[in-house]
């Protein structure tokens, strides 16, 4: 049977500055988000529908890793652990303590893409369908990152892949359900979001696509992850995860019949 092998979480260590390789993840996201931006604002057809030009990847990757941080924190806060953080307030923002949720980051992300149209004096729906195919690579590399740190483990499982993560407590077999996610919340995800976004389509339908095909992808990875230890499964047997995509897909599903009828 495969064991996690137990990477050191510090990648470099220079005196007393340690760089953890789920820091380098989050700086992998967001130089992926700068540099596939730019590669397609050289592209006339990508430069016009989204209104925007090469130096306003700057400012809206600043206003959007604002989101990504307070919106994932905030996020986490409110749709895990509500209770316990309105008995420990200053506890929310220990943000090195770890505790984001994807769900609240993609809503921060959202807002500042907002904020940040409305300021540049661009349309909304015209940016953030240029934003939405360059943010799954971001999503892979944090997935990599709970892998390389051996958290977020998956549901015991007698595959031959199955791997033992000693985080867990246990010597049992489990699913590396962090690779599935890797996989596909990440790199099939991209595929298929930059491809459906190389032709012009009407606004939100790149979006759609995203709220879609990420819910798809989460909610059925989630039946190989190890639900939260202070959750466990909620209504129908679903995982938190699983119920933040129901949403997802039923917002990401509107948008693409819109899109469809336009």
């Amino acid at each position: 049977m495969l064991v996690h092998p137990q990477f050191d979480p510090i990648a470099l260590q220079i005196g007393p500055l340690a760089i953890r390789w789920y820091g380098l993840m989050y700086l992998t996201a967001f130089l992926a988000f700068f540099l596939l931006g730019r590669r397609r604002l050289r592209q006339p057809q990508f430069a016009r529908a989204s209104g925007m030009q090469a130096r306003d990847l700057e400012d809206l990757l600043f206003f959007g890793v604002l989101g990504v941080v307070l919106g994932g924190r905030l996020g986490y806060v409110l749709f895990y652990k509500p209770g316990y953080y309105l008995a420990n307030p200053l506890e929310a923002l220990e943000i090195w303590q770890g505790g984001m949720s994807f769900h609240g980051g993609m809503l921060g992300v959202i807002a500042a893409t907002w904020l940040w149209s409305r300021r540049a004096n661009l349309r909304f729906w015209n940016v953030i369908d240029f934003v939405a195919p360059l943010v799954p690579i971001g999503l892979a590399a944090g997935r990599l990152g709970n892998f390389i740190n051996g958290e977020l483990w998956g549901r015991p499982s007698t595959a031959a892949w199955a791997m033992v993560f000693p985080q867990a407590g246990d010597a049992i077999g489990r699913h590396p359900s962090q690779l599935y996610q890797f996989l596909g919340e990440g790199l099939l995800l991209f595929a298929v979001l930059w491809w459906y976004s190389s032709r012009p389509r009407p606004a939100g339908a790149v979006s759609g696509m995203f709220l879609v095909g990420y819910a798809g992808f989460r909610f059925a990875a989630e039946f190989a992850r190890e639900p939260d230890a202070f959750l466990g499964t909620l209504t129908l047997g679903l995982t938190m995860g699983q119920l933040l995509c129901v949403p997802m897909f039923v917002f990401g599903t509107w948008l693409l019949v819109r899109a469809a009828r336009a």
